[in-house]
C-alpha cells in the first residue's frame, strides 16, 4: 500500500487489534500511544506487546510512544511517517479513556481529562495530518466512536466526548470534501471487549453473557472493526465521507436488542 496508516491508542486493546489486522492486509502501520510496553489485552491474538507480536510475524508495524494530547509528540509521529513512507494514507483516531459516572458524580477535572484525550486528541491528530494529506492529494480519517455518543446512562463525560467526535468527523468531511480527504466514524459494539471494559477472560465472559452480540450470531471482534476501517480507507470507500458505520448491530441506537427467542423460552421453562 502507498503511504502509512497512523493509529492512535494502538499499544493495547482495540487499537492493537486494528493495527494487526491492517498490517496483515499489507498496510504500513505506525501504532502510537502510551504504555507501549504493556501486553496486548485478552482480545488480542497474543500475550506479548504489540511490538513483540508484530516482529514475530514480520508485520509492517512501527510502535511509537506518543501522547495524543501533546502537539509536539504528534508532530514527531507525522515526521516519522513522512520520513519512512513519504505520505500518510490514513489516520485512525482510536485513543480514548472512559470514566463512568453521572454529571454529579464526575469531577470537572475528570470531565476535562476525558474530553482532552477522546475529543482533543482526535482534533490534534487530525489537525496535524490534514495539511499533509491535502498536499499529497487526499487521504482518509476514521474515528472510533461509540454508541455513547448519542447519550448513555452513567457515562456523562465519555458520552459528551464521543458525541463531540461525531460532530468533529462530520465537520472535517464537509471542510475537506474538495481536498479529497474523507472523514468517517466506526462504531464498535456487539459484545466487543476492549481494554477499557474488561481486563480478564472471566470478566469478558460475564459481560458477553448479557449481550445479544451481532447479527452474525457471535460477538464482534477486532477483525470486524479492522475490516470496516479497511473498507473506509480503501479505494472501495473512495466516495464515502461523513458517514457513521455501525459494526455493533444497532449499538449506536442505544438498544438493548431483545433477547433471542430461545433464551426467553428457556427462562420461562
Amino acid at each position: 500500500m502507498s503511504g502509512a496508516v497512523l493509529i492512535s491508542g494502538a499499544a493495547t486493546g482495540i487499537g492493537a487489534q486494528i493495527a494487526i489486522y491492517l498490517a496483515d492486509k499489507g498496510y504500513d502501520v505506525i501504532a502510537f500511544g502510551l504504555d507501549t510496553d504493556l501486553p496486548m489485552n485478552i482480545e488480542a491474538p497474543g500475550r506479548g506487546t504489540l511490538k513483540e507480536w508484530s516482529t514475530a510475524r514480520s508485520l509492517p508495524v512501527t510502535v511509537v510512544e506518543a501522547d495524543v494530547t501533546s502537539p509536539d509528540e504528534i508532530d514527531a509521529v507525522i515526521a516519522l511517517a513522512m520520513a519512512e513512507h513519504g505520505r500518510i494514507h490514513a489516520l485512525v483516531n482510536n485513543a480514548a479513556v472512559r470514566w463512568l459516572g453521572s454529571v454529579p458524580d464526575t469531577s470537572f477535572e475528570r470531565f476535562q481529562q476525558t474530553l482532552a484525550v477522546n475529543l482533543g486528541g482526535a482534533f490534534l491528530c487530525s489537525k496535524a495530518v490534514l495539511p499533509v494529506m491535502t498536499a499529497s492529494g487526499g487521504g482518509a480519517i476514521v474515528h472510533i466512536g461509540s454508541g455513547a455518543g448519542w447519550g448513555k446512562a452513567n457515562m456523562a463525560a465519555y458520552a459528551a466526548s464521543k458525541g463531540g467526535l461525531i460532530a468533529l468527523s462530520a465537520s472535517i468531511a464537509y471542510d475537506h470534501f474538495h481536498d479529497h480527504v474523507r472523514s468517517n466514524i466506526v462504531i464498535p459494539g456487539g459484545g466487543l471487549m476492549s481494554g477499557m471494559i474488561a481486563s480478564s477472560p472471566e470478566e469478558s465472559a460475564r459481560i458477553r453473557a448479557s449481550m445479544p452480540g451481532t447479527a452474525a450470531g457471535r460477538p464482534a471482534d477486532g477483525a470486524d472493526i479492522g475490516a470496516a476501517i479497511e473498507f473506509l480507507i480503501s479505494p472501495a470507500g473512495a466516495t464515502i465521507s461523513g458517514a457513521v458505520l455501525d459494526v455493533g448491530s444497532f449499538f449506536h441506537q442505544g438498544g438493548p436488542l431483545p433477547p433471542h427467542p430461545s433464551a426467553s423460552a428457556n427462562k420461562g421453562s
